[in-house]
């Protein structure tokens, strides 16, 4: 395993900027609009990497919700957007299918590893935002604090069933697709999950939590459907991720599920949380990481959500921070 991140890194300046901080992987979404995609698209991005060292090895496909949908593909306003997949069938539903069919083609092409992507239908979800360390401002979510008065969400409410279905129409019109062109598809979990029986605005959210994925990750069994698996997002899911966090990483870990990681700690626990700095919150990061050797995950460890802190560049000097600590944490962890 090794670091990694991600990002818009489009001037030569701030690639060589990793490339200074000792960043030699990268997953990078292109700045176009996903309908406008080529693979000299990923190529060029791939050969404006390699002048600092860095492999390009995954980028994101446009799949996050949003509250409301409007219109279709072709609108300006959707042209990244590509979340109506999870909406339930409709002809926008197919034309996004096939356009991911080709980004599937693109990458592979390209010479990428794999896409990156959400299953979600409301999106990122958080409540109001707290203070942490020094007055750091800290991403937060109470799920007692969430608006109740906003009704059944305006795309149809979806629960646990529903979405299984749609999920699996996802799996079995893509991961063949994906097998053809040796690309893994990377799946982040819903930020955050809620827990498996609850709902919010009508609609369920499995792939917010670990016995969800180990549903995922069964429900197609291919080397190229597995997890981006978001080590936040997994212990925010869980009522004590101090103690249960390492026996979730195992379990994908052993079977091999795990194409990337996300590395970030938290204060709290399911429905009751705020992401903090990976020095300060409940997880054991550094046990983390030797669990993540033992399992032999082989891929990249890369930062994510930092809090924000004051100054200039603040987004900038959260993630050098971050990298920081991943790479004294890995030296570590190597030299045991």
């Amino acid at each position: 395993m090794y670091i990694g991140t991600q990002g818009r890194f489009e001037t030569d300046e701030e690639l060589q900027v990793l490339s200074q901080l000792g960043i030699n992987n990268v997953d990078i979404t292109p700045a176009e609009p996903w309908t406008e995609w080529t693979t000299d698209t990923f190529v060029k991005m791939r050969e404006q990497c390699e002048k600092f060292g860095i492999e390009l090895e995954l980028t994101h496909l446009p799949l996050r919700g949003r509250p409301a949908i409007a219109g279709n593909l072709d609108e300006k306003a959707n042209d990244n957007y590509a979340g109506v997949i999870f909406l339930g069938p409709s002809d926008e539903r197919e034309r996004a299918i096939d356009r991911v069919h080709e980004v599937i083609k693109m990458a592979s092409e390209a010479g990428l590893r794999g896409l990156q992507y959400n299953i979600t239908v409301l999106g990122h979800m958080r409540t109001e935002r707290s203070t942490g360390r020094g007055g750091a401002s800290l991403s937060t979510f109470k799920f007692d604090e969430m608006d109740q008065s906003l009704g059944e969400f305006e795309g149809g409410a979806a629960d646990l069933d529903t979405m299984w279905e749609r999920i699996d129409y996802w799996l079995q019109k893509v991961i063949p697709v994906a097998e053809e062109y040796k690309i893994q598809m990377c799946c982040h979990p819903s930020d955050p999950g809620i827990g498996m029986d609850n709902t919010y605005r009508g609609v369920a959210r499995p792939l917010g939590m670990p016995e969800g994925f180990k549903k995922f990750v069964q429900m197609y069994d291919s080397d190229y459907n597995g997890l981006n698996f978001c080590q936040g997002c997994m212990s925010e899911a869980l009522e004590n991720p101090g103690e249960e966090i390492f026996d979730v990483i195992r379990w994908f870990g052993e079977r091999k599920k795990i194409f990337n990681v996300h590395f970030r700690n938290i204060k709290g626990g399911l429905n009751n949380f705020s992401e903090v700095f990976p020095d300060e919150g409940d997880i054991d990061m550094l046990k983390a990481l030797q669990v993540y050797k033992e399992v032999g995950y082989p891929y990249m460890i890369m930062p994510d959500h930092v809090p924000v802190l004051s100054g200039p560049a603040p987004r900038e000097v959260g993630f050098a921070y971050s990298y920081g600590y991943i790479h004294a944490a890995m030296q570590v962890v190597d030299s045991k």
